[in-house]
């Protein structure tokens, strides 16, 4: 028999040696304080929330126990039994007087997660809504880091830095996590909240982490977890357009930028907008977005193998979203690090406040006045000392029944931390802003009595109303060119005309499209959230106005009737 060469024997050996891995990576974004499968303003189960997506992740790490852990950020802000915790770390005093069961001294996130062995978190925008104590609190409780390569310590600022990036080695393979903020932060948030920090461009901040871990730490996997929205529009994980959404501010989502700009990225992992992607690529780069308040786990499988010149190679790469169902377990053990704080939070919600003569239901609210977008505009315009106010429903699901109300049905009314800014603004800024929140519309023609009239380009809370102003849209006309009849007082209101608006803060930065606002003077800041000042406003001797102003409509009329009725269709109004 002839005798095999001395080097096709080696090659074999080597083949016969050469290891294959799969690592996993599990990640989480924008839990929002989300750790009961809860909604407070319903006071309902739902299928979302930490205590859930425990479950999940032990499921997929007992698959593949070569796995990581990670989220995206907005964790410290949101559900109210975070909330409360985190009133009462700022101000030392519990909202209306409430006492806890049991004394709350550690973030509740903080401690589930660390329970669950996070890796990193990337600091989200919502992370510096109640101040540096607060985030510094919380930051300090984590046993794992709070990371971002795009945020700054500004020049002797006395605050500590955030690790542009963590290094993990996991089944031999060096993985390389690097944070992405999203600049915006500084339009959004008060000064005071962001004191000593300065917040980089994605992109650029990218580029320079990627050379900085390559060159130090030389890592087999790069991925970019990132508190940032994809600046295009995906189909079954394909590219369609590369348009940036109309609400979102300049600079503020650059996932598509970094994935096509930023060499060296493997895959990313983002958060920030609420949406979901199960998988996207672009070119190389895999993209996926889990979504928000733990309503589902992300997953990416990479698969390495080891080569000739004793490095790992990708071979493949692969994500999904594991969604969170009514019959997901909930964690026993997450669930008892979160129920003193679930309970607090029970006690403020349940406390009475004012009450309603009628009952009243947000479900045609977007599409016709309501009552219970009036009773916004009644405090801003009270607080801001405004002559016109802005302000959106927020969840058409809402339902008011007629008689006492508590603090669970009010803030259900406006569920986000925003606070009142008062701007001097110009009967044109007014205008321009009503033609923006008519995008929501479809323009129609003949009688338009059908449908759909309903864009879904624009999201729904996004379609802001006015009050203090009467004035119709013409959904006969195109864009930009709806609005007609625009009264103040009962006469037409000139663009030259000076106004003092309510706007919140988030609009006040242009968010939402509305890039006109940004024009305008700030000239007063609330230094309480508008939910708080609602129920401020209407506790002890308030109640509810029991009709709509009705100082705008939808024409034709038959539009109006159409679209109440797309409205109730597609809204089940709770209580």
């Amino acid at each position: 028999m002839r005798k095999k060469p001395l080097l096709i024997l080696l090659i074999a050996a080597l083949s016969a040696q050469a290891r294959e891995v799969t690592v996993r990576v599990l990640a989480t974004t924008d839990l929002h304080g989300n750790i009961y499968p809860y909604d407070y303003y319903t006071a309902r189960a739902m299928p979302r929330g930490l205590a859930k997506i425990a479950t999940l992740i032990a499921q997929e790490r007992s698959a593949n126990p070569n796995n990581i852990l990670i989220d995206c950020g907005d964790t410290i802000q949101g559900a109210p039994l975070e909330a409360v915790y985190q009133e009462f770390v700022r101000t030392g005093k519990f909202p209306l007087g409430i006492k806890p069961t049991k004394p709350l001294e550690t973030d509740p996130m903080m401690q589930a997660m660390n329970l669950l062995g996070y890796a990193s978190m990337t600091v989200g925008n919502h992370e510096w809504n109640f101040g540096l104590k607060n985030l510094d609190k919380a930051r300090s409780e984590a046993k794992f880091p709070w990371i971002s390569a795009s945020v700054a310590v500004k020049p002797g600022a006395a605050v500590k830095p955030f690790a542009p990036w963590i290094v993990k080695t996991v089944a031999g393979v060096k993985i390389a996590i690097i944070g992405i903020t999203t600049p915006s932060e500084p339009v959004w948030e008060k000064p005071d909240h962001i004191a000593g920090y300065r917040f980089l461009p994605g992109k650029e901040a990218a580029l320079m982490a990627i050379a900085g871990v390559k060159q130090k730490e030389h890592p087999d996997i790069v991925i970019v977890a990132a508190h940032a929205g994809l600046e295009a529009e995906v189909s079954n994980g394909v590219i369609l357009s590369t348009k940036a959404p109309i609400e979102a501010l300049p600079g503020e989502n650059m996932i598509y930028e970094i994935a096509t700009q930023a060499p060296g990225v493997d895959a990313i992992v983002f958060g920030h907008t609420h949406s979901e992607l199960a998988s996207g690529h672009v070119g190389d780069v895999l993209l996926m977005q889990p979504k928000n308040w733990g309503i589902s786990l992300g997953e990416t499988d990479i698969k390495l193998s080891d080569g000739a010149d004793g490095r790992w190679h990708i071979a493949s790469k692969t994500s999904r979203l594991i969604p969170v169902t009514d019959a997901t377990p909930a964690d026993e053990a997450i669930l008892q690090i979160g129920k003193p704080y679930h309970e607090t939070a029970e006690l403020f919600l349940n406390t009475p406040v004012t009450e309603s003569p009628v009952a009243l239901s947000a479900a045609a609210a977007r599409v016709e006045d309501s009552p219970l977008i009036d009773l916004v505009h009644q405090v801003q315009m009270h607080y801001a000392q405004a002559d016109v106010s802005f302000a959106s429903i927020f969840n058409p699901a809402i339902g008011i029944a007629k008689g006492p109300l508590t603090v669970r049905q009010i803030a259900g009314l406006y569920p986000y931390d925003n606070t009142l800014y008062a701007v001097e603004a110009t009967g044109k800024i007014v205008r321009e802003a009503l033609e923006q929140a008519a995008r929501y519309f479809n323009t129609c023609s003949g009688d338009c009595s059908t449908g759909p009239l309903i864009s879904g380009k624009i999201i729904g809370y996004n379609a802001d109303q006015a009050g203090g102003v009467e004035y119709e849209i013409d959904l006969r006309q195109p864009a930009g060119q709806r609005i007609r009849n625009l009264r103040y007082h009962g006469k037409p209101l000139a663009d030259d005309r000076k106004l003092r608006v309510a706007v919140n803060n988030y609009r006040a930065a242009g968010g939402g499209g509305f890039a006109m606002f940004p024009q305008a003077k700030i000239v007063w800041r609330s230094t309480d959230e508008i939910r708080d000042l609602i129920i401020e406003y209407y506790t002890g001797h308030q109640t509810l106005p029991a009709k709509a102003a009705e100082n705008w409509k939808i024409v034709p009329d038959s539009a109006a009737r159409e679209l109440v009725r797309e409205a109730l269709r597609e809204t089940p109004v709770t209580k």
